[in-house]
């Protein structure tokens, strides 16, 4: 074969630091940043959405990435571009850990809905819940001391 293709959906989750938020008056500013990185690094952002302690990334990874540099580079890029959108975050950091997830292109549409529908999900189920929830559902091992540490 000579050339190398792929077509990767996968749905990240990442959270900020429990002192830090993402007022909803700053969050589009925030996704559309995070876009902007997602496709300077030759991947498609379909998605970004979340609530004021969480984000939702549903792109297409470009075969030149490695899953962990691709979020690395998302998170450190974003959190440096956050701190200077304004005095109140100044402080603002993402936590170390993400979760990340393959998706079927047969449910693309589901998970488009899923993560632009964020705000309405939380008002029934906490971000505690929901990541929890994906971790079973994706039958990962987990434990659960080090996914809320600073």
């Amino acid at each position: 074969m000579t050339q190398s293709l792929s077509q990767l959906y996968i749905h990240i989750i990442f959270h900020a630091k429990k002192h830090c938020y993402i007022h909803e008056q700053d969050s589009e500013r925030i996704y559309s940043y995070i876009g902007g990185i997602i496709t300077e690094r030759n991947s498609v952002p379909i998605c970004i959405n979340g609530t004021k302690n969480h984000i939702h990334i549903f792109c297409i990874l470009s075969k030149n990435y490695s899953l962990a540099k691709f979020v690395q580079e998302i998170k450190a890029s974003s959190s440096k571009w956050i701190k200077s959108i304004g005095p109140h975050f100044r402080d603002f950091e993402w936590q170390k850990g993400y979760a990340a997830f393959s998706v079927s292109p047969s449910i693309k549409e589901k998970t488009i809905k899923y993560v632009l529908n964020q705000q309405e999900h939380h008002r029934k189920q906490t971000f505690q819940e929901e990541y929890i929830m994906f971790l079973k559902e994706y039958n990962v091992e987990y434990n659960e001391k080090y996914l809320w540490e600073d």
